[in-house]
């Protein structure tokens, strides 16, 4: 059974439940001062507390995704990440499996639109991942045939899992559901962690001697959607959106690569790589790199893109509310790159929050996608 399992969940809630209703019943008869009296009211406390505490794990995890299973809860992912592609100019998307967009109520592709799970192999970086894609139902339509769509691509925080952007932040619902109500453009979502060599956390950083992750998502990625899918050819036509580290790494490529990404969102992100446990040592001691890494430094230091950002916070519960306020006005300094912003007046750092400013960042993305 899967950490994201349902039974996995039930099973832990019922020992719980057992456990306590045990430690209850069991009690008067080790309430004596003997060892074996004293080890089993030790034991019973013990586990019911640990119980208790993988119900509510599990539980958690299954609203926020934040670990896909056993092997990614322990460290143990082996069948992602860096791989070698030895064929000469190597690099591919392979659609891997298809569905119904979660919640679209329409079964054909050209009424509901489809969710597929592709494979993606960069052709410079050499770097492997899955993702899924959102087509909206206009991509399967007759009269659309010859249309190249608008496309986002999509980032989880981290460490995160793809299938949550699809199940649980629902990006292709909302976007299916705007596009019907004439709020925003078909588009097409890229849906994706920003970990592509999990388990460490990249930061969308080209690691000196390690994986090429800003180049990925500069150049790799952006070529294997335009050699399956009808992408728009122009840059104004493909943006960036993430949350937490996928929302730095969204604002970080919208800045370094304005010619790849018209616009840019970060939800509850941050402004600077952190260099952690999880990170490793990013920059090698190359302070041009780090510095690069750092959008404070860059807004400062280098000329301001032609692109769009967009930021969110909220006043209470979110830990970058200054930080974003200070960002927005350092953008705005610049004179030449656009600045959006999305407050909420309160919010954590969770799914709910980002559900709630989703529909306002896809929406926003579409007006600076939109042909023009």
């Amino acid at each position: 059974m899967g950490l994201t399992s349902n039974k996995v969940l039930v099973l832990a809630v019922l020992s719980a439940v057992l456990l306590f209703a045990g430690t209850v019943w069991l009690w008067p008869r080790l309430a004596r001062r003997s060892r074996r009296a004293v080890a089993g009211r030790i034991g019973l406390l013990l586990g019911t507390q640990l119980a208790l505490f993988a119900a509510v794990g599990l539980a958690a995890n299954q609203a926020f995704g934040f670990y896909a299973g056993w092997a990614d809860l322990f460290g143990q992912e082996k069948d992602q990440g860096v791989v070698v592609d030895h064929t000469p100019g190597g690099g591919a998307l392979e659609v891997v499996g298809s569905r119904r967009v979660p919640g679209a109520g329409a079964a054909l592709p050209r009424a509901g639109g489809r969710v597929q799970q592709v494979d993606i192999v960069g052709r410079t970086t050499r770097i492997a991942t899955p993702a899924y894609v959102y087509l909206p139902p206009e991509y399967f339509q007759p009269r659309y045939r010859t249309h190249e769509f608008p496309a986002a691509v999509v980032l989880t925080g981290y460490p995160g899992t793809a299938s949550a952007l699809v199940e649980k932040l629902q990006y292709p619902r909302t976007a299916l559901e705007l596009a019907r109500a004439g709020r925003a453009e078909p588009m097409i979502l890229v849906m994706l962690r920003p970990t592509v060599a999990p388990p460490r956390d990249t930061e969308c950083v080209d690691i000196p001697g390690g994986p090429q992750t800003e180049s990925f998502f500069a150049k790799d990625l952006p070529d294997a959607l335009r050699s399956h899918y009808r992408v728009a050819r122009k840059a104004s036509g493909l943006g960036i959106i993430g949350n937490s580290t996928g929302g730095y790494c969204a604002l970080k490529m919208a800045l370094h690569h304005p010619g790849v990404y018209a616009a840019g969102a970060g939800l509850s992100a941050y402004y600077k790589a952190p260099v952690d446990a999880t990170t490793g040592d990013l920059f090698q001691g190359d302070k041009a790199l780090r510095n690069r890494a750092d959008l404070w430094w860059y807004l400062a230091h280098m000329p301001a893109p032609d692109t769009s950002l967009l930021v969110s916070s909220s006043k209470r519960g979110e830990t970058n509310y200054r930080d974003t306020l200070r960002f927005i006005e350092r953008v705005k300094d610049t004179g030449r790159t656009g600045i959006s912003s999305i407050v909420l007046e309160s919010g954590g750092h969770n799914f709910n929050t980002w559900r709630r400013e989703i529909p306002a960042a896809l929406e926003w993305m579409s007006g600076r996608l939109a042909p023009r």
